[in-house]
């Protein structure tokens, strides 16, 4: 008892924000701290809540958020808590007991009970597009990734994130190998309830002429008209690496003609012609 007192003695010499840091590691276990730091969640369809008024254990009710976002609760009826913070859901509902003079000075308190309308949509050039749940608040553009099976060697390295963020609209490009390779781990961002994750297909270019290999290649970071060709097995014996033409689209989507020179960057949809030597 005396060890007790001394460490609740040194906690009240602790700065505040220490001390509830603190107690939060002693009380909840890793999960549970970690819902209990994201005060900023907001209630989505799907999700199962409890509802308690402080003495007023008639007004208890478990319930889940429907499809449009909205419950029925004793006495008030119909109340739209999809998008609301708990914090907020809590308010809303007091105010209709207290307006309604149901309860003249209601404590309302929400408990979220299953994150269950919080699911993504995976879709493109991954191995097992579909919903994805999530199961904590926490959850990280790679990690639902992982759950689609990963990005396919077809997909792009540009990851698309759409969604809704304090009530507006989300729109992100994430460079996703970055992420490792370069260490941006700020890209590797959170995502939420209703996401669209699209992975689109890798941009490619066509070779064909006196090359070893003619067809389809994806355009690699940074690649040059030389990479390129060597991604084709190289230029054959009858063809040359003088007046090496590219066809490419412009910004109106005519076709352009160009001269090209080996270390000339390739774009996506070029179409790269070796022509036949004439000697």
């Amino acid at each position: 008892m005396k060890a007790f007192s001394s460490y609740v003695m040194q906690l009240t010499q602790m700065p505040t924000k220490i001390v509830l840091c603190l107690l939060t590691l002693i009380l909840f276990t890793p999960a549970q701290a970690a819902e209990v730091a994201s005060l900023n969640y907001r209630l989505a369809p799907g999700d199962a809540i409890r509802i308690n008024v402080f003495q007023q254990p008639d007004l208890t009710l478990d319930t889940r958020i429907s499809e449009n976002g909205s419950i029925t609760y004793p006495l008030i009826g119909s109340l739209q808590l999809g998008g609301e913070t708990l914090a907020a859901a809590e308010q809303q509902i007091a105010a209709g007991l207290r307006q309604g003079k149901y309860v003249k000075d209601p404590q309302v308190t929400i408990t979220l009970l299953e994150i269950r309308g919080n699911q993504v949509s995976v879709l493109g050039q991954v191995s097992r597009p579909g919903r994805f749940p999530l199961d904590t608040q926490k959850t990280r553009l790679s990690d639902v990734l992982a759950m689609a099976g990963g990005v396919t060697a077809s997909g792009s390295d540009i990851v698309v994130v759409s969604g809704i963020r304090e009530g507006r609209p989300f729109h992100k490009e994430v460079d996703f190998p970055s992420i490792f390779s370069q260490g941006e781990r700020n890209e590797n961002i959170l995502v939420a309830g209703g996401d669209v994750i699209f992975v689109d297909k890798a941009p490619v270019y066509y070779i064909y002429g006196e090359v070893q290999r003619p067809g389809v290649y994806r355009v690699e970071r940074n690649m040059t008209v030389q990479q390129a060709l060597a991604q084709g097995g190289g230029i054959s014996l009858r063809g040359t690496d003088n007046g090496i033409k590219v066809y490419r689209k412009d910004a109106k989507g005519d076709v352009e003609l160009k001269e090209s020179e080996l270390y000339d960057p390739v774009r996506a949809d070029d179409v790269i012609y070796i022509r036949e030597s004439l000697f």
